[in-house]
């Protein structure tokens, strides 16, 4: 293989197995693939490495996978090929006249932390500081300033994509418009290399920030909780998580509430105070913060892990029904050495005023994104995980009567047999025609890349 060929075109790095640095830069966030070995990969410093990393991988037939932050659920930001690596184009720049902020492709949520901070501005962003922001956006984006703000793909005003032929495209609302649809909620990897975002930033001053967490009379809390959620303004933000945690042969089960909220520490506990009347909280911190302090506050560094997340949109709230459901599950799992968790994030408010067609993204009038997440670790046996899988699956069906059939595409399963639909809906069709303009030969794709026909 003319590795040396391509290393010559880069102003970057070409990492080979057995360099300093390839381990690293080869690790996927989702460890159960980290045997999935990149047999090269571009370390990319500029655009021109880009199109010189696109053209060698053709001209040499070798499969190619383009990586931003690494952190697809399903492993798919690697490759035994040539992984693509754009994470060291990472620079973010602020123009205060207009309020827009241009990332490079490889940007991350701790860049734009650090960014966004000093001029009192923000994007929806997501928790984890290493997650890339171009992958965050593709597949919609979500985060506690969804529902006052809209999805990170809806302050996306342009981008420039480098696409299979080495074109260089600015799409934007008057140019290359298909694309620009397209990009906003197909998920990455699909159409080409994202070299750059264009985001309409909002001001923010303060927020409340807030993570409670109760130890007994977990369905009461739950159902207390949902009432309340499911009316508030759309300056809550949050996600609500039952957690389970083994304890000799038994389970211990927790439910917390994390989030911020665009208003007073008075007004949270205000809003809260039928649920505390019916438990007092474990855990508490309520604070009035900055806006990038509570950032900070909310924030993981998301370190990797291994773990299977399966994701549904509920139309509604979960009835008391399926809130049974999730215990009765959460009760029966049968433990790793780590955790198993049901959560939801509140979606609805500023979602809700573009709509389904509106661009790629078709999941617009939901009340919520719930998912089951199962983490373990290496020691854990093959039969614990075999077992865990199987509940796994179980407990997703048995959610299905209280949840649609729709998936959130950044929660990418390898288990989703009706991905296509589950994640585009009535969109489909219409990427399917923007994937054999820009891309006719499928020189992007993966395991679930949207197809050409």
């Amino acid at each position: 293989m003319p590795w040396s060929d391509l290393a010559s075109k880069l102003q970057g790095t070409l990492l080979l197995p057995g360099n300093a640095g390839y381990s690293g830069a080869a690790a996927p966030w989702a460890l159960q693939y980290a045997n999935i070995l990149p047999g090269g990969i571009a370390r990319c410093a500029s655009v021109a490495d880009v199109q010189a990393s696109l053209a060698w991988s053709q001209k040499n037939d070798v499969p190619l996978i383009v990586r931003s932050g690494g952190h697809s659920y399903a492993g798919f930001s690697t490759t035994t090929g040539l992984m693509i690596d754009v994470s060291q184009m990472n620079q973010v720049s602020f123009d205060g006249s207009t309020g827009k902020a241009l990332l490079q492709g490889g940007a991350r949520n701790m860049n734009v932390y650090s960014a966004l901070r000093a001029p009192s501005v923000a994007i929806t962003h997501g928790r984890c500081k290493g997650v890339g922001v171009a992958g965050l956006v593709l597949g919609g984006g979500i985060g506690f300033n969804m529902r006052a703000q809209g999805l990170t793909c809806d302050q996306l005003v342009e981008t420039q994509v480098v696409t299979a032929d080495g074109s260089i495209l600015t799409c934007n609302e008057t140019t290359n418009q298909d694309l620009f649809w397209a990009c906003r909620g197909a998920g990455g990897g699909n159409f080409g290399i994202h070299t750059s975002f264009t985001f309409q930033t909002f001001p923010v001053t303060s927020v409340t920030v807030y993570q409670i967490t109760w130890a007994a009379k977990h369905e009461d809390i739950f159902a207390a909780l949902q009432t309340i959620l499911m009316s508030a303004p759309e300056s809550m933000g949050c996600k609500v998580a039952v957690t389970a945690k083994r304890n000799g042969a038994a389970n211990d089960l927790a439910v917390t509430l994390l989030g911020q909220y665009i208003g007073s520490v008075d007004d949270v506990r205000t809003m809260l105070a039928s649920v505390y009347a019916i438990a007092a909280p474990s855990a508490e911190t309520i604070e009035l913060r900055s806006y990038w302090d509570g950032q900070e506050f909310l924030s993981e560094d998301g370190t990797p892990e291994y773990s299977h997340e399966r994701s549904r949109y509920a139309p509604a709230a979960i009835s008391s029904a399926g809130i049974q459901t999730i215990f009765d599950n959460l009760r029966a799992w049968p433990g790793t050495g780590v955790a198993a968790t049901w959560k939801y994030f509140l979606t609805g408010g500023a979602i809700t005023r573009k709509t389904p067609d509106a661009m790629a993204f078709v999941h617009r009038d939901a009340a919520m994104i719930t998912s089951i997440e199962l983490e373990w670790l290496a020691s854990d046996s093959q039969q614990t995980l075999a077992r865990n899988e199987a509940w796994l699956d179980d407990f997703h069906i048995a959610m299905q009567p209280f949840t649609s059939d729709q998936c959130y595409q950044n929660f990418i399963d390898p288990s989703e047999t009706n991905w296509q639909h589950a994640y585009y809906g009535a969109n489909l069709d219409r990427l399917k025609t923007v994937k054999k303009k820009y891309d006719p030969r499928n020189v992007f794709h993966f395991a679930q890349s949207i197809p050409l026909t």
